[in-house]
This record gives structure tokens, C-alpha cells and sequence, in this order.
């Protein structure tokens, strides 16, 4: 039986985080240092994250995205990428990167299976890629990209949209992506930090996006037969020269087209990225628990999934843990 929540959401994707650790220290997502990350002992096995992919895909996981902290950090990452292809109704395998590591890791991740990138990308101007994430690090992030270009990857820039910071960066990120046929995905400022630096009045609003985009370059209009459940609204400028997404979680909450699971670095199943609470599959994994009780965990979690984050109303509560540790 497929897994469908309370709320009738079908849910056949599945976000993998392989590390907590990053290489970057954006100032919205986590502290420049004193970091404290999971030991290497709490962190999930290749062994274990494959065998949790296996009793997931006859429920209906079929799409699976690996994400961090920064994935390329973990050692030997195109050995697990082999281990998902190779499984059988995986029909898609992507993975989110900052790029600073992508030159280096791109022809080996694409030779295991990989075709599908995400690269965090919010500003073209190096000083303000620096100011944003404490790293002199844009050069390599910009060849990272060229090479994977090269090779074959699929490519898709995110964008964190801040006002007061990456305004001048709208513009040129689009013309960018209509350049080599990247489609960029502005995302507009979430409450997922570790500092408490989120303020509604620091977020770059999707609808201001699209007003600016279509002033400095031209009309667009909705990408045809969308996916419903897909986070960003696409669309694609009317001259035929490249496609945006806007992932509007703050003002155009899309949850009730939520189709996904979130599997995090240290063996915990979440059914939202804000989520409060979580539930341990890691001690069912290490423990030797047949299937059926590690499929019975599946299914509750996505039965008590809720109806949405509820980020505009007077109730609502961060997670407790950062994007870095719960997964992007």
C-alpha cells in the first residue's frame, strides 16, 4: 500500500542528508564557528541508508535526493550513489551541492550514476558570496558548475532570496541561467537557522522576484503541465530563452502538495523540513529489526504527518534543529 497521510498527500520522495557538516558557514543557516557536529558513530551507514531505501521503494519512494550539510564532504559518496542506481524503481537520483567540491568529485558522482545537480548558488559578485558564506570559496564554486556542465549534469542554481542582501543578485542569476540553460530557483528566507536571525521582514518575496524579472528581461509565464507536487513555480520567459522557479514557502505555503519524506544524517525519519519532532529509524537499523517494523516506522510518520509549517501564523515554532543538521 502506497503512503498516503490523513490529508490524502501521496509521498514518493526521499531527501537523504549524508553529513551535518559543511564547508561554508552561510550566516543564515549556521554560527562561523564553535560548530558541533555528529560524531562519526551516530552518522548512518552506505550499508544502512541502502537497506532503508530498499524497504522504502515498494511503498513508493521513487525519488531520492542526497543532500547535507555539504554531501560531497562524505567519503566515498559515489559508492552510495552506485548503491541507489542500481536499486531497482528508483527512477531519479539527484543531489544538492554548494559546489565548492564539485570539480573535484563531478566525473566520478556522474560515472556512478549521478545526472541530476543542485547548486546553492545566491549571488554571482564574489565579495557578496563572501560576505554570505564567510569563504573565499566563489571561483571554485563557479568552475564546479562549468565542469559539471561539461560532463552532462542537469543543473539547477538555488538562490536564497534576502532583502537587504541579494536584491542586485536577481537579475543577473536569470540572465546567468538563460546563458547555459540552468534553470535558477529563488527561494525566499526561512526560518531554519541556528541563530534566530529570521525576521519576515528580511524575506525577498517570490511575487517581487517575478515583477523584477519581468521588467529587467522580459515577460514570463507559467511553465506548461506542471507538477503539483514539485516545491518551486516554474516558469519560463516568453522569448524561449531559459526557465525559473520560485519556492515560496514563506507567502505561498505549498504543503498540501507535499510529497516528501526527509531521512537525516544521524538515522532520524522527519515528515517536514520544520518539524518539531522526528523519529529514530537508526537503532531499528543497527539493531537487526526486520523489515516490517522499520515499514510500520515509515508509515507512521507519514500517518502523523500535519497539515503545514504554519510559518504566518502566531503559533508557529521553529524546529529545534538547523537546516545543517536536519538536511536541506
Amino acid at each position: 500500500m502506497a503512503l498516503v497521510d490523513t490529508y490524502g498527500r501521496l509521498h514518493n520522495s526521499l531527501r537523504i542528508s549524508v553529513t551535518d557538516r559543511c564547508n561554508i558557514r552561510c550566516y543564515y543557516c549556521m554560527p562561523e564557528d564553535a560548530m558541533l557536529f555528529g560524531r562519526r558513530d551516530e552518522i548512518l551507514t552506505f550499508e544502512e541508508i541502502e537497506r532503508f531505501v530498499r524497504i522504502a521503494v515498494p511503498l513508493g519512494i521513487d525519488k531520492i535526493r542526497l543532500t547535507g550539510g555539504e554531501p560531497l564532504l562524505r567519503r566515498n559518496l559515489a559508492d552510495l550513489i552506485g548503491r541507489l542506481s542500481a536499486i531497482s524503481g528508483i527512477q531519479d537520483i539527484s543531489l544538492t551541492t554548494n559546489g565548492v567540491l564539485l570539480a573535484r568529485d563531478a566525473r566520478e558522482l556522474y560515472d556512478a550514476g549521478l545526472r541530476r545537480l543542485n547548486v546553492h548558488l545566491d549571488t554571482l559578485d564574489s565579495d557578496r558570496f563572501r560576505q554570505i558564506t564567510r569563504r573565499d570559496e566563489f571561483h571554485r564554486v563557479m568552475n564546479g558548475i562549468e565542469e559539471a556542465l561539461r560532463i552532462g549534469y542537469r543543473i539547477k542554481l538555488n538562490a536564497v532570496a534576502l532583502k537587504g542582501l541579494t536584491e542586485p543578485d536577481v537579475v543577473p542569476l536569470a540572465r546567468f541561467g538563460r546563458e547555459r540553460g540552468i534553470e535558477v530557483r529563488y527561494i525566499e528566507f526561512m526560518p531554519l537557522d541556528s541563530q534566530n536571525l529570521w525576521d519576515k521582514g528580511k524575506v525577498l518575496l517570490a511575487d517581487d522576484i517575478l515583477a523584477e524579472l519581468t521588467s529587467e528581461i522580459g515577460p514570463l509565464e507559467p511553465v506548461p503541465d506542471p507538477d503539483p507536487r514539485a516545491p518551486a513555480t516554474e516558469y519560463r520567459f516568453r522569448d524561449g530563452l531559459g526557465t525559473i522557479g520560485l519556492i515560496a514557502s514563506v507567502s505561498r505555503p505549498f504543503c498540501m502538495n507535499c510529497n516528501r519524506l526527509r531521512l537525516t544524517a544521524d538515522g532520524n525519519i522527519r515528515y517536514c523540513l520544520f518539524a518539531i519532532d522526528e523519529t529514530d529509524v537508526k537503532q531499528q537499523l543497527r539493531n537487526g529489526s526486520p523489515d516490517a517494523e522499520i515499514v510500520q516506522t515509515i508509515r507512521s510518520v507519514v500517518r502523523d504527518k500535519w497539515a503545514g509549517h504554519e510559518i504566518n501564523q502566531n503559533g508557529f515554532v521553529p524546529p529545534p534543529r538547523p537546516m545543517y543538521a536536519i538536511g536541506g
